[in-house]
């Protein structure tokens, strides 16, 4: 990665620089973190290892959207927990700029995501009886690839225009994290353009897609007039989570990308939001608002205390 920087590496100021106080948000976090990958990680395994789930389209997408959660946190949650044991917080160029290529890929892949799983709803609710022939395995894998290339570029085109910037000097990041934004901030050229650019390329596109996602599951609770009070109250439980996750998702992004480049107090609260708790959230407004998830993860737990047993 080679650009016109004379900077080798980035210090970040963090959550806090009292020593006490880090100690608690080491504590915090780990704890946060392993929860995080443990609720994540058994969603995925619930549903793989469960062959009516895996054959749903719904649930293989909320597998995904697991593992696209777990692996965002991994992204930044285990460093900044490490660097709360140290009073100097320090991340190669290199480092910061694969951690912030790694955080955009997958948040844009989990954005793509989101809009297959309120398409796989539409299709659920609204065209019942084609429901299986729409959303076949090849289509629900389509989307799934379409995720990933979304993703990819994305995060590609950031990163291209990123490594343009001469950082000659400064190197104090105020965050835990390598950002656009902080690090805009750093950059010893005028950035104006360059901040337009990331308000379209990231928050004017969360924005579009976070209100395309509303007016599509407007459409869908208004078809619900139509339906059973049983029928009704499923597909609205359902369409709960999803757009419960979907404003976990997008209202931190439209927040941190969707306004000019400068600096507010609370920023790192949303930024800790979105990369410890919202991850975190997920699983469980899916899997307590979910009897079919449930019921997998008893069978799965119950499978599990027989093997042990017999050994």
């Amino acid at each position: 990665m080679q650009n016109q920087s004379f900077v080798t590496e980035f210090v970040f100021l963090g959550l806090s620089q009292n020593p006490n106080l880090q100690k608690l948000i080491f504590i915090i976090c780990l704890v946060v973190y392993i929860a995080t990958m443990g609720s994540n990680m058994m969603i995925v395994v619930t549903v793989v290892c469960s062959p009516t789930l895996l054959g749903s389209p719904m649930y293989f997408f909320l597998a995904f959207l697991s593992l696209l959660d777990a692996s965002f946190s991994s992204a930044m949650t285990p460093k900044m927990i490490l660097d709360s044991l140290y009073k100097r917080k320090t991340i190669s160029f290199e480092g910061c700029m694969i951690q912030l290529f790694v955080e955009h890929f997958l948040g844009g892949a989990e954005m793509i995501l989101l809009t297959a799983m309120a398409y796989d709803r539409y299709v659920a609710i609204c065209k019942p009886l084609h429901y299986s022939s729409i959303m076949t395995r090849k289509v629900c894998g389509t989307l799934v690839g379409v995720a990933w290339a979304g993703g990819l570029l994305h995060s590609t085109v950031q990163i291209i225009f990123t490594l343009q910037l001469p950082f000659c000097g400064p190197n104090v990041i105020n965050h835990f994290m390598c950002d656009l934004f902080p690090l805009l901030e750093l950059a010893c050229t005028d950035t104006h353009i360059f901040g337009l650019f990331v308000v379209a390329n990231s928050g004017l596109i969360c924005i579009i897609v976070f209100v395309l996602l509303l007016v599509s599951y407007g459409f869908i609770l208004l078809s619900l007039r139509s339906q059973s009070s049983e029928g009704r109250w499923k597909a609205l439980s359902t369409c709960g989570s999803h757009v419960a996750v979907v404003v976990l998702f997008f209202v931190p992004c439209i927040f941190i990308y969707a306004r000019p480049h400068s600096a507010f107090s609370f920023d790192k609260m949303v930024a800790l939001f979105y990369t410890m708790l919202s991850p975190l959230l997920n699983p469980i407004i899916y899997t307590f608002r979910n009897k079919d998830m449930k019921n997998a993860i008893r069978k799965l737990w119950k499978k599990l205390v027989m093997v042990s047993d017999e050994r």
